[in-house]
Parts: structure tokens; sequence; C-alpha cells
């Protein structure tokens, strides 16, 4: 029987739609730059078919639908980025494009909060973006629809309203990288686990919240994912 100095860690899980059985996150990718009309509001100037790169946040930086998310410390521009989550169900390294959906679990929506301030800091020092990306409750997570299930991971709508106001809207279709293109990439880098999710990149629109907005995030087939931004924890 293995013992530990500590209690261990909890397993991190999401809800799965239409199961009791809950979705074990093992690591959270994401995926950098994939909306053209984001790029360009950002000010960048990369080449629009640059080959996808990736960044993580910690599996514990998962919040669920409905959670107060408190406003993060070390920043004065926290900001919103709705995105599509994919979820692997299945061991994959070198996967070509035409499998890339076979260890797929299933989809769901993300909204990857960001530390604009502390992400601007660290790019214009050339630096890794954990400052700005990787933070405690970093990663809201709506529940997994299963393959097959929900929407189109290709095409659909994929919105953000702050208060009622719309914000952000494009389509899953304005992917620089489409999602077998993503996961056949990434495991070029990493071996795919199950547990491992991917977020795939955000439209235009990004924002700045503060405490007491209602964020809600939409992904078209794959359901809503709601926020409430709190105050900063004392």
């Amino acid at each position: 029987m293995t013992t530990f100095v500590f209690p261990a860690p909890d397993v991190v899980t999401l809800p799965v739609v239409g199961a009791a059985a809950r979705f074990p996150v093992r690591r959270i990718y994401c995926v950098g730059r994939n909306y053209l009309a984001h790029i360009r509001e950002m000010k960048e100037a990369e080449d629009e078919r640059d080959p996808p790169f990736f960044f993580q946040k910690p599996r514990d930086s998962i919040v669920e639908d409905g959670a107060r998310v408190p406003y993060p410390a070390d920043t004065e521009d926290l900001q919103y980025e709705i995105e599509l989550v994919v979820a692997i169900g299945r061991t994959a390294r070198d996967i070509p494009v035409e499998a890339a959906a076979s260890v797929i679990y299933g989809h769901g929506v993300g909204i990857d909060l960001t530390r604009r301030d502390r992400q601007r800091d660290c790019r214009d020092k050339r630096l890794p973006w954990e400052a700005g990306k990787s933070f405690d409750h970093s990663a809201p997570c709506g529940p997994i629809y299963p393959a097959g299930t929900g929407g189109d991971p290709l095409r659909g709508e994929i919105s953000l309203t702050v208060n009622g106001t719309l914000q952000q809207r494009g389509d899953l279709s304005e992917m620089i990288w489409n999602v077998p293109e993503i996961v056949s990439k990434l495991s070029q880098s990493y071996q795919l686990e199950p547990g491992d999710l991917i977020m795939t990149g955000t439209p235009a629109g990004v924002g700045p919240v503060v405490p007491g907005d209602v964020v809600v995030g939409h992904v078209q087939g794959f359901g809503s994912l709601t926020l409430t931004i709190a105050p900063r924890e004392a």
C-alpha cells in the first residue's frame, strides 16, 4: 500500500453529457494564434499558416460551469478568450491528420482566462507565456460531449457575452489549423494520453473583465459555459 508524506492532490474531473462517469483531466494544452482576426487584433504579424504553437495550463486550473472565479493576483488586465475544447480518449503519437478523429473522446466549451499585461511582458522579453496563461482558475471548462454527439467541431458559431453584451463571435471553420490538424501536430511533440484537453484558440473580440461581470461562452452544439468574476481574494 502506497503512503504519502501529505494527502495526494484530488483528481480533477469534468462532467460528461449523458453519462454518470466523469472525464479525468491529465493535461491541458492550448493553441496560440489560431484565428486570423485575433492575430490581427493583437497586432501580431505572423504568417497565417505558421505552424501552430502550444503552451500548457495546470490541470488544477480547471473550473466548472457556474463557478465564481476570483480576480487573480499579479494583474490589472484579466481577459477572456472563448475556445472549443477537444478531449482526448486514446494514446496517440505521431498520428496522421486523417486518423486524428479516432483518438478524440469528445468536445466542450472552454474560456482561456489570460493575464494580458503579464502575457505582454513575457512576449516583449521573449519569455514563456506561463505568467500570463497558467495561473489559478485560468481554465474554465464546460461538460464534455462525447464524439458523435453535440455539434460539428469543424464548423459552427463560437461566441461570448459579458453581462449579456456580445463581445466575441466567429465560426469554427475560421480556425487556421482545424481540430484534426491540431491533434496531429501536437502528437508530433507529445504523446497524447486519455484525459488530455486541447483548447483550440479564440476568435477576435477579446477584452477585459472586472469583478461582478458575468461571462457566458457558447459553441454551437456543445453547450454554454457561465462564470462570474468575483473580487480578488485577500
